[in-house]
């Protein structure tokens, strides 16, 4: 895992002064990758975030020494798998040349700002290409609340406490933050029916997860251990793996989610890089006692040592009418990913561990993640348990489920003592009728 070096010092100050207020989620000590174009420059390329600005990193590239000029080269691409095909010490090697250059004390600063770019004037692109997606389940909170409601007696399988549970889905319709999402057509079986009838989605839903792309790839037939899944992960992002569960309700069983999750994913525009978060590293989530261990390929002491990673996730919704209304979005839930029962570690090697090979750009989410408590709960199926108690909002309005004209907005941030805060901006779409 990647130690704390001078890009986490949290007395570094940059040039642009809109990266050292205190609340900017794009801070010195941060410094995330993400893909953007402008109208007077058109071809997409990599930018990294610093306060209201994104440097167009590339343009850079003959100011920055060996391998992070490389690194800053890869930059020209449209999309953020060059940079990862280079491999950690590349990675690393830009982070730090970035962080020196942009810090207050550069003698570069005129030929960095010319480089700058509003963030406001920016369109943000989908990051990578993304060749496979995973979605894990890997909160126990999650699990045994939407168990609860379907097997009361047995909300949580046999198989959970042993198995990072996951499904395959579809990279097709991923897209990034700011992109609506098409309420979806599926086959529904409503209880006083007897037969499934084709209809819209009535119970569509969020689901508030991390995610993490796969910078270093490998080898069809040769698992990843544990200690080394962290080198494979190039960064995080936020992940809104939309659900209509009236859909899934009906079609999950025998073979798990199809239709009612793979018609829309968003994702966040910027990947905060694995060695940006190393501040916020934590032991691994403390299983129950008499929970088993995890077998031996899922565990070590590294991972149960710092596999953990307290980041932060809210949710929040912005109905039509709070639009018109001029209002905030009303805040849902508050929760942190440390809660999950499996590390980001023990989901990638369980991944492999039959062999199944990882691609550069691979995206794996978390599933759900959802807390101990009612306000940290990642979705309205929890929330509202199952539609029958409705969540009350600011304008008057209430909703057991998203409604069309609904936008979902997720954000995440980190923050420790003796460290700056680092944010992940936001994940937010809204809700069309369907076509």
């Amino acid at each position: 895992m990647t130690d704390i070096n001078e890009t986490h010092d949290p007395g570094r100050r940059a040039f642009i002064e809109s990266a050292n207020s205190p609340d900017t989620d794009f801070s010195i000590q941060n410094l995330p990758f993400g893909v953007f174009r402008t109208p007077t420059m058109p071809t997409a390329r990599v930018g990294v975030a610093i306060g209201d600005m994104i440097l167009d990193v590339s343009r850079i590239a003959g100011l920055l020494p060996g391998e992070a000029g490389k690194a800053a080269s890869a930059c020209a691409a449209t999309h953020l798998n060059d940079l990862m095909a280079l491999g950690p010490a590349a990675w690393s090697a830009l982070r730090l040349e970035l962080s020196r250059r942009l810090r207050a004390e550069s003698k570069d600063q005129a030929d960095i700002a010319q480089h700058l770019v509003a963030m406001r004037d920016a369109e943000l692109l989908m990051p990578a290409k993304i060749g496979n997606f995973t979605d894990f389940f890997a909160s126990v909170f999650h699990a045994t609340n939407a168990g609860r409601m379907f097997r009361p007696d047995n909300p949580l399988l046999p198989n959970y406490k042993y198995v990072p549970v996951a499904y395959h889905s579809r990279p097709s319709s991923i897209r990034v933050s700011g992109t609506p999402v098409r309420r979806p057509r599926g086959q529904i079986k409503l209880p006083d029916q007897p037969a499934p009838v084709f209809s819209p989605c009535r119970h569509l839903d969020y689901e508030l997860e991390l995610g993490f792309y796969v910078g270093v790839p490998s080898e069809l037939g040769r698992p990843v251990g544990i200690d080394r899944a962290p080198q494979h992960i190039f960064g995080f992002c936020l992940v809104n793996d939309w659900s209509a569960r009236d859909i899934q309700a009906w079609e999950y069983q025998p073979l798990g989610p199809f239709l009612a999750k793979n018609f829309a994913t968003t994702v966040s525009p910027w990947v905060i890089t694995a060695e940006a978060l190393a501040p916020y590293r934590r032991p691994a989530f403390a299983r129950p006692e008499g929970d088993p261990a995890p077998l031996p390929h899922l565990t070590s002491t590294a991972d149960q040592t710092r596999g953990g990673l307290d980041i932060v996730l809210e949710a929040y919704l912005l109905t039509e009418t709070m639009r018109r209304q001029k209002r905030a979005p009303a805040p849902l839930s508050r929760g942190s990913f440390a809660t999950t029962y499996w590390t980001v570690a023990q989901m990638l090697t369980h991944h492999t561990s039959n062999g199944c090979n990882l691609d550069i750009g691979d995206l794996i989410a978390s599933g759900t993640v959802s807390g101990p408590d009612k306000d940290s709960l990642g979705c309205l199926l929890e929330l509202t348990r199952r539609g029958q108690e409705p969540l009350s909002l600011p304008s008057g309005e209430s909703r057991g489920f998203l409604e069309d004209g609904d936008e979902v907005i997720f954000r995440g941030f980190c923050s420790a003592e003796g460290f700056a805060r680092i944010g992940f901006g936001e994940c937010r779409a809204v809700v069309l009728p369907p076509a």
